[in-house]
């Protein structure tokens, strides 16, 4: 569940104040006030102090303009944000590289170590439960209360299983709770590090930082830059997740990007069509030479997945490409020249994007709802109008988990090839042990379907609406369509 928070409230606050003077045609000379702005003088600290707080903003809008907060150099504290603003429309996109989650040192709290804690519901009991059953002896009472060593704890949990008045608690790190792969953990100072040997970026960090210490290195600049340029030809090309985010109906958000600048729009589920075509027929072919089972291959923090931790089961991936790259192809042939902007619900596109010739930038819904709000554009009084290219209810249908296997399974069937589906809704360390045996363990002709993002990209970190409202808006268009 993405719950709203007021972190990702400042984010977006932040957002806004970037796109409006982006579209007032002032930030070079009006970008280093936006902390200001956010933290007025007269305000409550958040943090220790209303210059910490400033601090914070400054490097939050470092992200924002595509920078990694990390690559500041001593020399660096001292720059202004327009000096930023210089360099990121100096350099471009070239400024972007594989690295697409930058964490804010300044901003992590250096959370305490991931252990358990005994609460003050502790009411000391003569059963001492918890002493008697801790492997390490880890345990003891002091004035009346049980006390955890930390140095012997190895966080085994079996003192808050015993505990009869549930008075001890696990703390995890969040960030690291969430991480699937282990790859953000502390530094000798405590602050948290992603290790890009092993991120596989499904944002999930980002979600679960309480701190908004995680974000996205955001290609907002970008794409505002070539909506402005009136001589260049830019088109959106939409998730199918898009459905609902907005509260309304697909056709008057087409109408909003059009309002926006956007000279066409294009149905990512157009691209999910060609890929449920491709996957099939793919599959089938690996059938008939004897294979057993096949997975997705249209998310891409589980393909990277696969090629970082899971390199066992490579062979089993679908080399069909994402919804998003048949699209891009496709618009990229009626447009030529254009600049090609996926807008969806996922940060793993954008490292699928760096290596794409058919996308240049991405924008996330949250994103888009910060410049629509910029722009002044209420998406629910727009009229209704119709994409450059549709799709079938097949292809729409991609945004949730089981949409993918459900249409290729199908397909085949139509073809003469019984086949299973097997969906995995959420990729976790249980998930991880699954699919790390699949061709040993599946006997009949299976089609594995992933998502990383538990229910689907209708889930995705970069979603605005409640998963459960777009989801209505979804069947609704479902229903209706053939």
């Amino acid at each position: 569940m993405n719950y709203i928070n007021n972190a990702a409230i400042i984010k977006r606050q932040l957002m806004v104040r970037l796109a409006k003077m982006m579209l007032d045609g002032n930030l070079d000379s009006r970008v280093d006030f936006i902390p200001l702005q956010q933290a007025p003088r007269d305000s409550e600290s958040v943090r220790c102090c209303i210059h910490h707080d400033r601090a914070v903003l400054r490097y939050r809008m470092m992200a924002l303009l595509g920078f990694a907060v990390e690559n500041e150099k001593p020399e660096d504290e001292i720059r202004t944000l327009a000096s930023y603003v210089a360099e990121a429309a100096q350099k471009g996109d070239s400024r972007l590289d594989d690295k697409i989650l930058t964490v804010i040192d300044e901003a992590c709290s250096s959370c305490v170590r991931a252990n358990y804690r005994v609460t003050n519901a502790c009411r000391g009991c003569v059963a001492r439960q918890c002493i008697m059953n801790c492997p390490k002896k880890a345990i003891r009472i002091e004035n009346g209360h049980a006390v955890i060593d930390e140095k012997l704890c190895v966080s085994c949990g079996i003192c808050a299983k015993a505990c009869p008045y549930h008075s001890i608690i696990y703390q995890p790190i969040p960030c690291e709770e969430a991480c699937p792969v282990s790859a953000i953990s502390q530094d000798e100072h405590g602050k948290e590090k992603i290790d890009e040997s092993k991120c596989i970026q499904c944002g999930k960090c980002l979600q679960a930082c309480p701190f908004g210490a995680i974000m996205e290195r955001s290609e907002i600049f970008d794409v505002l830059r070539s909506l402005l340029d009136k001589e260049k030809q830019t088109v959106a090309l939409i998730a199918p997740a898009i459905i609902g985010q907005f509260n309304t109906d697909m056709g008057k958000v087409v109408t909003a990007l059009k309002k926006l600048g956007f000279n066409n729009v294009v149905e990512v589920a157009y691209g999910a069509d060609i890929t449920a075509e491709h996957e099939t027929e793919e599959f089938i072919e690996r059938i008939a030479h004897g294979k057993t089972c096949m997975t997705s291959s249209c998310c891409p923090a589980y393909v990277q997945a696969v090629n970082k931790h899971m390199p066992a089961i490579k062979a089993l991936v679908s080399d069909t490409l994402s919804p998003m790259q048949y699209a891009g192809e496709w618009a990229g042939e009626k447009w030529p020249g254009a600049r090609r902007v996926f807008i969806g619900p996922c940060v793993a596109k954008r490292a699928e994007v760096r290596s794409s010739k058919f996308v240049e930038n991405v924008l996330t819904f949250e994103e888009l709802g910060s410049i629509f709000v910029a722009a002044g554009i209420d998406v629910v009084e727009c009229e209704d109008s119709v994409p450059d290219r549709i799709a079938s209810a097949i292809g729409r249908k991609f945004a949730i988990s089981g949409g993918v296997s459900s249409a290729v399974v199908a397909a085949a069937a139509a073809r003469g090839v019984k086949a299973e589906e097997k969906v995995f809704n959420g990729l976790d360390k249980k998930a991880f042990a699954s699919l790390g045996v699949a061709e040993k363990i599946i006997k009949n002709v299976t089609f594995i379907e992933v998502m990383t993002c538990e229910g689907g990209c209708m889930h995705g970190p970069g979603v605005i609406s409640n998963p459960a409202v777009a989801r209505r808006f979804l069947d609704k268009i479902l229903k209706e369509q053939p």
